[in-house]
């Protein structure tokens, strides 16, 4: 039997104000410009909660915790595995500026769902849309469901 390589990312769906945040970067596949949540791969030092906070504040310069999550994607991608766990982000308010600190991230865009399905730049996967569509579907679990690491 193969087993095929699974790679286990986090996605930070942060929601404010009717807009969500969403980060514009370049798809290392494509070379285009793509929207995508912020989001990466967990490292092997964290666990779920602390990878995505991190990759929140390295791709918007935002520091905050998660409040809920939405639950687990799934994406097979040129013969690669993908398990993507989305977290919800629902800040109060936010400080007046902030920018991302990964020079990979090209710009930051708020926008509402249907503004994100008329923006001329398209998401990198259907796992952005997807999660846009859990978190105003209502989904949203708490997050003492996930069980801290022993």
């Amino acid at each position: 039997m193969n087993r095929t390589q699974l790679h286990l990312t986090v996605a930070a769906v942060l929601y404010y104000q009717n807009k969500f945040l969403l980060v514009e970067e370049i798809d290392k596949v494509t070379g285009c410009r793509v929207l995508n949540q912020p989001a990466g791969h967990m490292e092997a030092d964290e666990d779920l909660l602390s990878a995505v906070s991190r990759e929140l504040y390295e791709e918007t310069g935002l520091s905050l915790d998660a409040d809920s999550w939405l639950g687990i994607s799934q994406l097979h991608t040129d013969g690669l595995n993908f398990v993507r766990i989305n977290f919800v982000f629902e800040p109060r308010e936010l400080p007046t500026h902030y920018k991302p600190q990964d020079s990979d991230i090209l710009a930051l865009h708020w926008l509402t769902a249907n503004e994100l399905n008329r923006h001329a730049l398209p998401v990198r996967s259907a796992l952005v849309t997807d999660a846009i569509k859990s978190y105003l579907s209502g989904l949203k679990m708490p997050l003492k469901l996930i069980q801290s690491p022993r």
